[in-house]
């Protein structure tokens, strides 16, 4: 499990990687390397004081290395510890799932027995949203892939598709071999994948390889040598996305409130020590919420422990995290607020992420698509125009290297502009 310290971003009140993990342990994996670059010192901290070490049955070992800065390197790494000997499920750790595993992983030991080649099983899934999973698109690019329609083989992975002006090139020799193809836009990556060891010898034999994407996965793709094999494992009515950019964040937070993501949902228990009770329409409140009798709070929001709400104070379609004081006649719609935020009175607040510790004075307005960093203090009155990104630092022009172990690319949607919205949570 590959990351760097985003994963400690709070999801409805959770840190990201801990659906990660709860999702692996509930479909019984027993041993998890969680691999640290960039920051990992928060990680492994967080790691070492959580109960994830105590769980019987399931270990977690974390490895650092400040020095990788691709998936590449991570996995180049692992080769020489040596620390995997057998099939292994490759994932970032903000991935959320309930997917059952033990399918796929059948698929794949099965065909891996009957040829050696066959080293990588990809999920794959419809991004069109269906009545089963209700899942949206995530803001990231169309993919296009083609498929065996019999073996589920991978023939061919494109994600760059607005870029090719709406006409592909397919390899006459790929219609040559394969007698039928299934030709696909409707697919998403979902970033699950099982790998034969084979994967880990293949990135230390060619040190070129950086991307999981873009340079193994097409390497493989077109080397007709070693004849390796990636085939695809479609899930149909189980959930599972990543988190890499500000919409996949909103939705994925959304459908978590609306329980598309069950059991991984806000009222059962992350080893959390205060209760959160699902409510009318999909309001969850803490135990420990004080609340005025005057406020109101809407459908599908979450309020997390020890948060004090005043009068007339109205909240809807929002996540409010822990130890937040908000003062009366506030308005807050469609907001991501972390903890221990202040909100004085008459602030108003729509579509935006407000991150720890932030000080909002009285009168205050937060205009969407706005995101305030660690800490910032907004002065009385002010009006935080839409789509600022405000910071107690300076940000970084260039997108930082360890973003590349989360699979991503330059052209992923990750950056967004003014900065990278992750790094600007995190840096500040």
């Amino acid at each position: 499990m590959a990351h760097d310290s985003t994963v400690l971003l709070p999801l409805v009140n959770v840190p990201m990687i801990d659906y990660t993990l709860a999702w692996l342990e509930s479909a019984g994996v027993e041993e998890v390397f969680v691999f640290c670059c960039a920051h990992s010192k928060q990680v492994v901290d967080y790691l070492d004081n959580s109960k994830w070490f105590d769980q019987p049955n399931f270990s977690v070992t974390t490895i650092e290395s400040h020095n990788s800065v691709s998936a590449g390197d991570a996995l180049r790494l692992i080769y020489e510890r040596n620390v995997i000997n057998g099939d292994f499920i490759l994932i970032s750790g903000d991935t959320v799932s309930n997917m059952l595993l033990a399918q796929a992983l059948r698929e794949h030991k099965e065909r891996r027995r009957k040829d050696s080649n066959a080293v990588m099983t990809m999920v794959v899934k419809q991004s069109k949203p269906s009545s089963v999973t209700h899942q949206s698109r995530l803001g990231t690019e169309e993919l296009i892939i083609a498929i065996d329609p019999d073996t589920k083989q991978l023939l061919y992975y494109e994600d760059k598709a607005d870029h090719l002006k709406g006409t592909i090139t397919l390899d006459k020799v790929l219609l040559a071999d394969n007698p039928s193809i299934s030709l696909h836009n409707d697919k998403q990556d979902c970033y699950i994948d099982i790998c034969s060891p084979e994967v880990l010898s293949l990135f230390t034999d060619n040190f070129d390889y950086q991307h999981l994407r873009r340079h193994f996965v097409k390497g493989l793709l077109v080397d007709d040598i070693m004849g390796y094999k990636i085939f695809t494992h479609e899930i149909h009515s189980s959930y599972a996305a990543r988190i890499d950019n500000f919409r996949s964040y909103d939705t994925i937070s959304k459908d978590i409130i609306q329980r598309w993501t069950y059991p991984l949902v806000p009222d059962v228990q992350f080893f959390r020590s205060c209760a959160t009770k699902l409510e009318r329409q999909g309001m969850y409140r803490a135990s420990g919420v004080r609340q005025s009798r005057s406020a109101q709070i809407g459908p599908f929001s979450v309020i997390g422990n020890g948060t004090t709400i005043g009068d007339n104070t109205v909240i809807s379609n929002s996540v409010v995290g822990e130890g937040c004081t908000i003062g009366s006649n506030v308005s807050i719609e469609g907001c991501y607020i972390w903890h221990t935020v202040t909100i004085e009175d008459g602030c108003k607040l729509r579509h935006a992420i407000v991150c720890d510790g932030v000080l909002m004075k009285s009168g205050a307005i937060l205009e969407p698509g706005g995101v305030l960093s660690f800490k910032v203090v907004i002065g009385q009155q002010f009006v935080v125009p839409a789509y600022s990104k405000v910071s107690l630092l300076r940000q970084p022009i260039k997108q930082d290297s360890d973003e590349e172990l989360e699979y991503a690319d330059e052209g992923s949607g990750i950056v967004e502009t003014p900065c990278n919205f992750w790094k600007l949570c995190f840096l500040s």
